[in-house]
């Protein structure tokens, strides 16, 4: 049961890891095409690839804890926020380009600032992404004090 429990939830973590890495290249493809998502997979890669195991490492750790408590509590916070913090940093290396199909004045200031300090936030991402690793292993291990 427990061998069982453990390769269920690295299948879901690398599922996590997959989606993420799939939502990132089709957002780039449809702002700016195939080719310019490969480049930017390229040119930034060991960022993306880190924020993608990193979500997907915060999922095979939570659907664990889940079947530790048969519920939990509060992780769906940490790695919602961490999730969307990767995704967001890793499409803001493409932000810039979004200015092309939203043309209002106001997004096309936030974008461009999202461009600016694209490295800033793949930084933010990959230190969320420790952040609630960090948690749910600290709650692992409290869990299986009490047990």
């Amino acid at each position: 049961m427990q061998n069982e429990t453990i390769k269920k939830s690295i299948f879901y973590g690398a599922l996590a890891s997959a989606t993420l890495l799939g939502v990132y290249f089709s957002i780039l493809t449809l702002v700016s095409g195939w080719s310019f998502a490969q480049g930017q997979f390229a040119s930034y890669w060991y960022f993306i690839v880190s924020l993608a195991v990193g979500f997907g490492i915060q999922i095979t750790l939570y659907q664990y804890i889940k079947k530790l408590v048969h519920g939990g509590q509060g992780m769906r916070k940490i790695v919602g926020v961490s999730g969307t913090t990767s995704t967001a940093a890793m499409i803001s290396c493409c932000a810039h380009y979004l200015v092309n199909l939203v043309p209002i004045l106001g997004v096309t200031g936030l974008v461009t600032f999202a461009a600016q300090y694209q490295i800033e936030f793949f930084w933010v991402g990959l230190a969320f992404n420790l952040f609630g690793i960090g948690y749910m292993l600290n709650r692992i291990i409290q869990l299986k004090k009490q047990s």
